[in-house]
């Protein structure tokens, strides 16, 4: 390798690494503050960069509120959804899915608790690429949500009849009212009762109760 190829895969690894650094920082500011509170000035900054540096990474402010959106989506993968690909089909699965979201929010992975929730409020109302953006990551999320309890319904872990996207509404709805009550008054209790409810409805949904974890929570 020429030693001009090493210095542009330096000068590339540097850039890589400084990219990991802002979007660490900005899905945790984001979670809290939401992506307005988001600047190429205000990075810079907070993480002694040049101002310079970090728009030759970016570009605008639009661009970096992109990147960060989808630097959460990777952590949210990486913490909830990865962690139970591996799992069968059954109610079992979509326990672990629950209790792997709750997991997420309740150990604060991002310093305002879940990212999408967050931001999802404070763009659900506007337009223009972010608010695609976040809409995408909510309605892949939502699908994901069904197409797990789809899969243990058609395997014969819940009821043959059941209204999938219903159940998927009311689960995600518990997790992201915990969620909520928990930023709020910092008090993880919202967590159990989050969870009792799900396990509620798996237990009435599945063909085997006994296949339903006996809680979602380890306190």
């Amino acid at each position: 390798m020429s030693s001009g190829s090493t210095r542009t895969d330096g000068r590339v690894e540097r850039g890589n690494q400084t990219r990991r650094l802002v979007l660490e920082r900005t899905t945790n500011i984001a979670s809290a503050e939401g992506l307005e509170g988001l600047s190429l000035g205000r990075i810079a900054t907070e993480l002694k960069l040049s101002k310079s540096g970090v728009f030759a990474l970016f570009g605008s402010k639009e661009e970096l509120q992109l990147a960060t959106v989808r630097a959460a989506v990777d952590v949210y993968v990486d913490h909830v959804v990865r962690p139970t690909r591996e799992l069968p089909p059954g109610a079992a699965r979509v326990g672990a899915l629950c209790r792997h979201w709750l997991d997420y929010s309740a150990s604060r992975v991002f310093t305002g608790g879940c990212f999408f929730h967050a931001v999802t409020a404070e763009f659900d109302a506007r337009s223009g690429p972010v608010h695609d953006a976040i809409a995408q990551a909510r309605a892949d999320w939502v699908r994901y949500v069904e197409r797990t309890i789809e899969e243990a319904r058609l395997t014969g872990g819940l009821d043959a009849e059941l209204d999938v996207p219903q159940l998927a509404f009311e689960i995600i709805a518990l997790m992201e009212a915990a969620n909520a009550e928990s930023v709020l008054h910092d008090d993880d209790s919202a967590y159990d009762k989050a969870g009792r409810g799900i396990l509620s409805r798996l237990r009435a949904a599945a063909t085997d109760p006994a296949e339903v974890p006996q809680q979602l929570r380890s306190s």
